[in-house]
C-alpha cells in the first residue's frame, strides 16, 4: 500500500484534531491548564526558534499547535511540507 503526502497529511491533521478535544477537556476541567502548561510543552517541543523549517520530528506537533488557533491546518501546506521532507 501507497500513501500519499495529502492523505499523510490529512491522517496527521485528523489525528491532531483528536489531540486537540483532548487538550480543550482537560481545559474544561481545570481553567489555565492549557496555556499556562501545555501551550508551552507544545512551542517548546516544535522546535520553533530553532527550526523555522519544520524537520519531519517537529511536524506533528506544529500541526497539532495550529489547531490550536482560530484556523485550521491546511492539508496542502502539511503535504508540502511532507513532500519537501520525505523527498517526493
Amino acid at each position: 500500500m501507497e500513501i500519499s503526502a495529502q492523505q499523510l497529511a490529512e491522517l496527521l491533521i485528523g489525528i491532531a484534531r483528536a489531540q486537540h478535544a483532548i487538550i480543550q477537556g482537560v481545559e474544561s476541567a481545570t481553567a489555565g491548564t492549557k496555556t499556562q502548561h501545555i501551550l508551552p510543552m507544545l512551542q517548546n517541543l516544535a522546535h520553533l526558534r530553532d527550526h523555522p523549517e519544520p524537520t519531519l520530528v517537529d511536524l506533528p506537533v506544529r500541526v497539532l499547535l495550529t489547531t490550536q488557533g482560530r484556523v485550521p491546518p491546511d492539508p496542502a501546506a502539511v503535504a508540502r511540507d511532507l513532500e519537501r521532507l520525505l523527498g517526493a
